[in-house]
């Protein structure tokens, strides 16, 4: 599965040049995109010396797909794709193309590119059903959800540090964005919220994190008085920076509803708190959340503020949700579950879980006296 040098259980990495746009939409995101996958050309084909058993591609971005295609072709290794979003999808419904003959043409490429992976994942249900209407075969796809390590992120028994920090009264309620500023994330109806709200002192709206739209929202933010606004925070804060908030806000565009799932619920979910997400009531993320916070629709300024008054003004309703939340985390989103499936998937995939199995009981027999410690297949470590 790794190089024979990687079997101490570290892993080579290879840091690859990329041209990073001020702001990555349209066609330059697509020679934002270019650039990475001839930068990283040359990397992913010297991996055929070792003959893998498994080449991995994690889209976006499919540029990368024809090198990693050409390397599981060269070394008899299974090819598999994973899609953490639809880029091409999200490209046009966000409008950043607009042309159907331009979508019909890309679409076409992507169904080719798609369909050549011997195996494939997706991060949700939705989009699982996504990947099979584009021609993938349901019997080679699976649901590899993102995770979260539940023992890193769990809810503090007292207040963040970071309240004391930023200054923030102990009584005030906070409402936190964390997460990439960009254009699918929506964050003008959070904007737009707090200047409705301006006149409530004891809610505050706190932002964390970066992306492309960062400047624009933080003028914006300015203007409003009521937002706070933090930079990127590094990931031995993030449990302190999750467990500020009263209530998480997961805004998006209605456009990019199933295309994406983000990734930054899973956290919201771990840290124990409410969660007030915008989605349509079909949508991946609006089952999710449903009972575990408060979905609204998407662009509905109105019904938003509705939702994070009544959460504002009630102390119990927020805990029993964010109870909830903490349950869904440790029972359906912790990284050793999720993490041992993928693992066991991609040793069938290989042929290799026969054989794993074989040694595992054989270490079981040698060892009776501790088999708690010997090897079970499936098990992955930490994330």
């Amino acid at each position: 599965m790794v190089p024979a040098k990687a079997s101490d259980g570290t892993m080579e990495v290879f840091r690859c040049p990329v041209w990073v746009p001020r702001v990555p939409r349209g066609w330059k995101r697509v020679l934002h995109l270019l650039s990475f996958s001839l930068g990283s050309t040359p990397a992913m084909l010297r991996q055929i010396s070792w003959l893998p058993d498994i080449v991995l591609l994690i889209a976006p971005t499919l540029f990368c797909s024809p090198q990693a295609l050409c390397t599981t072709r060269l070394t008899g290794a299974v090819g598999w794709l994973h899609v953490q979003d639809f880029e091409v999808d999200a490209a046009f419904e966000l409008k950043d193309f607009s042309s159907p003959f331009l979508r019909r043409c890309v679409e076409t490429l992507e169904r080719s590119l798609i369909r050549r992976f011997d195996r494939t994942s997706a991060v949700s249900e939705r989009m699982l059903e996504g990947l099979c209407a584009k021609g993938v075969d349901a019997s080679r796809s699976i649901v590899f959800p993102n995770w979260v390590n539940t023992s890193v992120i769990y809810p503090m028994q007292t207040p963040s540090p970071l309240r004391g920090e930023l200054g923030i009264p102990e009584h005030s309620i906070v409402a936190l964005y964390s997460g990439s500023m960009g254009k699918k994330q929506g964050l003008e109806l959070v904007i737009e919220a707090s200047r409705r709200l301006a006149f409530r002192s004891d809610i505050q709206f706190v932002f964390s994190g970066d992306g492309p739209d960062r400047e624009t929202f933080a003028k914006m933010a300015q203007r409003t008085g009521r937002i706070m606004l933090l930079p990127l925070q590094p990931n031995a804060r993030l449990n302190e920076l999750l467990n500020l908030a009263d209530i998480h806000l997961l805004p998006q565009l209605a456009d990019a509803a199933d295309l994406v799932m983000p990734s930054k619920l899973t956290g919201m979910m771990a840290s124990g708190r409410a969660i007030i997400a915008t989605a349509r009531a079909s949508t991946q993320v609006a089952t999710v959340v449903e009972g575990r916070g408060v979905v609204t629709a998407p662009g509905d300024v109105d019904e938003f503020v509705r939702a994070l008054v009544d959460l504002a003004e009630d102390r119990n309703l927020r805990l029993r949700m964010g109870k909830a939340a903490r349950e869904y985390a440790i029972e359906h989103l912790d990284h050793e579950q999720i993490l041992g499936r993928f693992e066991r998937s991609m040793l069938i995939a290989c042929g290799e879980l026969p054989r794993v199995m074989e040694q595992a009981a054989l270490q079981r027999r040698q060892s009776p006296s501790i088999n708690e410690l010997a090897v079970i297949p499936g098990k992955a470590g930490d994330d």
